[in-house]
This record gives structure tokens, C-alpha cells and sequence, in this order.
């Protein structure tokens, strides 16, 4: 009997182990799925955003031209590189944009030549001399010229690196408080031009008194008669309502300016190759569809001009003449501007005349 009973105790104690065996292991399987489904959190894509600011509205056509760059870079891009747009001198003076980028702040503005020779590439400043192009197409060529290329390369140096040269800013025309039709119209006239060196003697050279200004200041200094007129295209022009307090245009067209958008080296090459190309290629097309405004509502704005009372004085052959031959002063400063020996010869040739 003693051994019967041990048989049964040892068979009930197996039979006890095994159901503690399938338990545990059933306990096991029913987690399991638990281990399988865990979320695995990605890393965040570094963004970086791209602040352009510029003295004009964005009705203008330049404005609408930066919506479309920053919409391409938007449509092409990966979501690591975004354009935010400041208009109406939102991050400041043009001269204070492009110190900031030389600290590597990650900003870009428009610029020209002139602002360039005041930042140590002298000759570049002779792009904004008046009636120096007579054509579009001499602009365009200038800047696929090799001698483009190198005054590009020095500003690199300097810290500035040009990431699209191919924007239509307009014809600069004149507006004044008074009628003015030739040069010796304007003497006497405090005319407002951008600050920098060239563009004042630009204007001094046609009779004026220049006056360097910020743009968004202009339209008070015209109110208040501390000047008595300013320069800009069209689009410019109306878009501050400059024609309001100073009701006389004179299309004279002393500057056909191409523009460029500009941003530090220092920030520049800190970018992916990708968001470098990125943002040089959307640039050069937005600034194919801002020539394309700029065409189409250049009749437009003179005639919202015209419909709100400003007297338009066209240019005769003989008035333009006049202010040829007063320009030619200003190209007889070159030593006065650092310029290289021979540079307006150089750059007749290089676009082609």
C-alpha cells in the first residue's frame, strides 16, 4: 500500500508540474505580441529657414517673384530648406541685411553693383552707371560673361556669394515735384537714390543733388519737401505712392536694372550640396516668371499713373542725348570709384558692343 500511495503522490506531482509548464508558457505567447508592435520614433529633419528681406511690397512684381522661389524650393524640396518672406524693410536696411549676413545670419536680399563697390569689389559698381546698357540683351550677356564670372568670384572673397543675377528690376525713371524734361532741370533738385557711392554720382553726374535714403523713408521726405523727388521703376514707384506727393514722371529710363539676390558665403557653405543647388536653380527660374511681370504691368502701372493725375514726360532723341553726354562725366571718374584701368571699355566688350 505504502507503495501504491508513493506511485500515485509522484504521478499527481508530474501531471501538477506539466500544467505549471503550459501556463507559464501560454503567459509567454500572449505577451509576445506586445514586443512586436512598439512605435519606433524617427528623428526630426533639421530645417533650415531662409529669411528674405527686401524694401519692396510684395504686390510688387519682385514681391510676387519671391513667392514663386519660395514655392518651388517648397514643391522640389525635401522640407529641410524653406524661404520666409520679409517685405517693406521688415528685417531692416539693405545695408544692414547684408552686414548681418556677413556674421553668417541666414538671410538674403537684393543687391547691385553699386552696394558691391562699397563692399570692396570696386568694379562691379559700374554696372549701375546710367545709360550704360542700351538693351536688355547687353545686360543678360554681361552677366554670362567671364568677366561676370570673376567680379562673382571676388565677392566670394569678400564674403558674399551671388546666388541668381538674372532678375529684371526694371527701368529706373524719374519722379519730381516740379516738371523736369532735361539735366538742366534737374539742378537744384534734391533727387533720394540708395546710399551707396555710385548711385549718388550716378545722379549728380545728370544735373541732380543725390540723396542717399532708405526707401521706406522717401515717401514722408517728399510730403515734407526734404527732398524733391526719387528714381525706381514703375512697380516701385506706385507701389510706395510716391506719385501722390510728387506728381511729375519723367521716363527716362537712366538705369536698366538687373538685380541680384545675394546671401553670405559663410552661410551659403554651410548648406548641403543639395539645398545649395536647390536654391541657386529655383532662384534663376522665380526670376525668368518675375520678368515676365515686370513686362507685362509696365504699361499697366503708367497707366494707373496717368489715370491718377501724374504728368508723364516722354524722352525726344535730342533730350536723350542730352543726358548721354552728361553721363559720360561719370565715367570719367573711374579713379575716384577704384576702377580698374580700361573698365568701361572692358565692359562694353564684354557685352558685346
Amino acid at each position: 500500500m505504502k507503495k501504491l500511495f508513493a506511485i500515485m503522490m509522484a504521478v499527481l506531482l508530474l501531471v501538477g508540474m506539466t500544467a505549471c509548464g503550459q501556463k507559464v508558457t501560454e503567459t509567454t505567447d500572449a505577451t509576445q505580441p506586445e514586443q512586436t508592435t512598439e512605435t519606433v520614433t524617427e528623428t526630426p529633419v533639421d530645417v533650415v529657414k531662409v529669411q528674405i528681406g527686401f524694401e519692396n511690397s510684395i504686390s510688387e512684381p519682385v514681391g510676387q517673384g519671391l513667392v514663386k522661389w519660395q514655392e518651388l524650393v517648397a514643391e522640389r524640396g525635401d522640407g529641410s530648406l524653406v524661404i520666409e518672406l520679409f517685405p517693406d524693410s521688415q528685417l531692416g536696411t539693405k545695408s544692414e541685411l547684408i552686414d548681418s549676413m556677413l556674421l553668417g545670419e541666414p538671410v538674403v536680399t537684393l543687391a547691385d553693383g553699386a552696394f558691391y563697390a562699397d563692399y570692396g569689389v570696386k568694379d562691379m559698381g559700374i554696372l549701375f552707371g546710367p545709360f550704360l546698357f542700351e538693351t536688355w540683351e547687353q545686360a543678360w550677356t554681361l552677366t554670362e560673361s567671364d568677366w561676370y564670372a570673376e567680379q562673382s568670384a571676388l565677392l566670394e572673397v569678400k564674403g558674399l556669394k551671388l546666388l541668381s543675377s538674372n532678375w529684371k528690376y526694371g527701368e529706373r525713371h524719374t519722379m519730381t515735384n516740379k516738371l523736369v524734361e532735361s539735366p538742366e532741370d534737374l539742378r537744384g533738385l534734391k533727387i533720394r537714390v540708395p546710399s551707396n557711392q555710385i548711385q549718388t554720382e550716378g545722379f549728380n553726374a545728370l544735373g541732380a543733388t543725390a540723396t542717399g535714403m532708405a526707401l521706406d523713408e522717401v515717401y514722408q521726405a517728399l510730403q515734407t519737401k526734404t527732398i524733391d523727388g526719387a528714381e525706381n521703376p514703375l512697380a516701385t514707384l506706385y507701389g510706395r505712392k510716391l506719385h501722390e506727393v510728387s506728381p511729375y514722371l519723367l521716363l527716362d529710363g537712366h538705369v536698366k536694372n538687373f538685380t541680384t539676390w545675394v546671401s553670405g558665403t559663410m552661410f551659403f557653405d554651410s548648406l548641403t550640396p543639395e539645398q545649395q543647388e536647390l536654391l541657386i536653380s529655383t532662384g534663376k527660374e522665380a526670376g525668368i516668371y518675375n520678368n515676365g511681370l515686370v513686362d507685362e504691368s509696365t504699361d499697366e502701372y503708367l497707366q494707373m499713373m496717368i489715370d491718377e493725375g501724374v504728368t508723364v514726360t516722354e524722352m525726344t532723341p535730342e533730350n536723350t542725348q542730352k543726358f548721354i553726354e552728361a553721363s559720360e562725366s561719370f565715367y570719367e571718374k573711374g579713379s575716384v570709384f577704384g576702377w580698374s584701368d580700361n573698365l568701361y571699355e572692358t565692359v562694353k566688350k564684354a557685352m558685346g558692343m
